[in-house]
């Protein structure tokens, strides 16, 4: 049948992979580090994957194309919450970090007084946090990317502290952020809001998200974005 389908260009596509994430059909994934159309039997035509491709690379076109099949979709959707597969993004390829040795007067022991928690309330993860938690009032908000506090150090001290903290991965989360962050913006008097994200090209669904949201909430509100290095370094302070 001649029906309304996207099309992608492969030339523009950066591998940033939101339209991935976008496309609740999985009629995308992410082949060699570009967006590719996988299926089009999966592709409803109704082009959430547009808006958030920031590159241009993809638009819509009429072609032979096979019907949408609704009941192929739930049926993949059901298999790949039972094992969620690696997509090819750069942000799965493994690789050691070696770090420099650190100089310190003592050494850590079993009597070392424990490193305090600077996390102020649970949940933490954006799915499960309500939105109209009485913690949100007059908080300085962080969004966080789940890995950045695996990579970073000091990340309590440098980012959790006098803040109140959400996390998530764009990459392995069902579904899209933004949404949910517009309405906890939007119901709070959010003071400030910092996101935190890892350098891979994946890790960029939760800024996006985040700016998204700050965009739709209807209000001004400061906000600074952080990226962490595989390495554990601050790339833009």
């Amino acid at each position: 049948m001649i029906r309304k389908i996207i099309k992608i260009n492969e030339e523009l596509c950066n591998g940033c992979g939101l339209c991935a994430q976008a496309c609740h059909e999985d009629a995308i994934g992410m082949v060699n580090g570009k967006a590719k159309l996988l299926r089009d039997d999966y592709c409803d035509g109704l082009g959430n994957c547009l808006p958030v491709c920031p590159t241009g690379a993809i638009t819509f076109e009429e072609r032979e194309a096979a019907e949408f099949d609704e009941e192929a979709v739930k049926a993949n959707q059901a298999k790949k919450q039972a094992q969620k597969l690696p997509c090819g993004c750069p942000g799965t390829q493994s690789k050691s970090i070696e770090h420099k040795p650190v100089q310190v007067q003592t050494m850590y022991n079993i009597d070392a007084a424990p490193v305090a928690s600077q996390l102020n309330q649970w949940p933490v993860q954006i799915k499960l946090v309500p939105v109209n938690a009485p913690y949100f009032d007059g908080a300085n908000l962080l969004i966080a990317a789940d890995c950045t506090a695996y990579a970073y150090g000091d990340f309590h001290g440098r980012f959790i502290k006098n803040r109140i903290t959400i996390i998530g991965c764009p990459k392995l989360d069902e579904g899209e952020y933004s949404e949910k962050l517009t309405e906890i913006l939007r119901h709070n008097s959010i003071k400030s809001v910092t996101i935190v994200r890892m350098e891979v090209p994946c890790c960029g669904g939760i800024e996006h998200a985040a700016k998204t949201a700050l965009q739709n909430c209807g209000k001004m509100i400061p906000w600074q974005v952080f990226t962490i290095s595989t390495d554990g370094q601050i790339l833009d302070d």
